[in-house]
């Protein structure tokens, strides 16, 4: 079939609306009509150059929501009419860490971003001819996809499809960061650095696990506002501004936790965090930055003395596969706000605007629609 989509030719250009062919869904394959589709800073980071590619262009988008439309032989509990999430990481469910109960480290997640199918190591959307890489084996940038079932989660009917788009990536990721990773306990002190699309639930998840002070750090006064509206007890423009305050507020304790979800991480990031953090405390690295950016400013004397530890985070630490049933029932109850994360939605063919919204802080969560129009 024909659809449209927005590709990424090469570094530094714009996104381009294009008209693109899409394959039928082959063994352990499904086809999904997509309500919507996050617009997540990761996805940037390919405009950016930061995030390696094999081949250009690229298909852009890796959270999205929709009705499974064609099923491809050898599909097992999925068929044509559910409402399914699109999950940024795939989980397949035999290999090591998924037998271990570590999903988000599936071992399908190495072709994530080589533009091959698990299926069979094609590329299921093509432009004139030529393949595209999917982000994240996804591409959720077009209204139609041609994905592994490892890659889909079944949901109930009841859960509005454009908000549960975002469980795909930034809600799962940024709530389990401040959770199953950070381990946040009733009573803890919680710090979130960057409160963007994923900082916002790392916000809200240490508000949900108990934490006493949830200190909300970011440059943007927007964000720090929205924020204290869905959990945070206080916010700084710095973790230099904060120190002080936290430092009062714990009785010379500092945080339990703290939590990294900046847009683009740099090594000088990690310090301050450790600074803010007290004894035995943890720092969660979520955030992404430049993949050839390996240097970091450490103090190696108070991480030894000071018993403290740096913890990475894909997915929140969470399987795919549970943590977005988990949230979504989260959600029902009140606990989880997704409608509120939502500043502005767009159609695809302003995507280049969506994303000047989100680099100028003017967006919590951006979010394409689409519409009869875009089928």
């Amino acid at each position: 079939m024909k659809t449209k989509a927005a590709i990424l030719k090469a570094p530094g250009k714009d996104w381009e609306i294009e008209e693109i062919d899409l394959g039928d869904p082959i063994s352990g394959e499904v086809q999904v009509r997509l309500a919507a589709s996050g617009l997540c800073h990761s996805d940037h980071h390919l405009r950016t150059g930061s995030s390696p590619v094999p081949f250009w262009p690229v298909l852009g988008g890796h959270e999205g929501a929709g009705v499974v439309t064609k099923v491809g032989p050898g599909v097992t509990g999925l068929t044509e009419g559910d409402h399914v999430v699109l999950a940024f990481i795939p989980a397949c469910g035999t290999c090591r860490p998924c037998s271990k109960g570590m999903q988000n480290l599936c071992d399908e997640g190495a072709g994530l971003i080589t533009g091959k199918s698990i299926a069979d190591g094609t590329a299921r959307a093509t432009l004139d001819g030529e393949p595209l890489l999917a982000m994240c084996l996804l591409g959720t940038f077009a209204p139609y996809v041609t994905v592994h079932q490892s890659s889909v989660i079944k949901i109930e009917k009841d859960i509005p499809l454009d908000k549960a788009a975002l469980l795909g990536c930034g809600v799962s990721t940024g709530w389990g960061s401040a959770t199953a990773i950070g381990g946040t306990t009733v009573g803890d002190t919680v710090v979130v650095v960057g409160v963007g699309g994923v900082g916002i639930n790392a916000v809200q998840g240490a508000a949900a696990a108990g934490a006493r002070h949830v200190v909300a750090i970011d440059p943007v006064e927007f964000k720090r506002t929205k924020a204290l509206e869905l959990g945070a007890t206080h916010a700084y423009a710095s973790v230099q501004d904060a120190l002080e305050p936290v430092r009062e507020l714990t009785w010379g304790l500092l945080a339990d936790v703290t939590v990294i979800t900046v847009g683009d991480i740099q090594g000088e990031d990690i310090q301050p965090a450790l600074d803010i953090t007290g004894k035995g405390g943890q720092v969660v690295v979520t955030g992404m930055g430049n993949y050839a950016n390996n240097t970091v400013d450490l103090n190696l004397f108070e991480l030894t003395l000071l018993q403290k530890r740096v913890q990475g985070a894909i997915f929140g630490g969470t399987s795919p596969r549970t943590q977005i049933p988990h949230l979504l029932n989260m959600y029902r109850s009140g606990v989880l706000k997704l409608d509120e994360l939502v500043t502005t939605t767009y159609r695809l063919e302003d995507i280049n605007l969506g994303y000047e919204d989100m680099l100028a802080g003017r967006n919590l969560r951006g979010v394409v629609k689409y519409t009869d129009a875009d089928y």
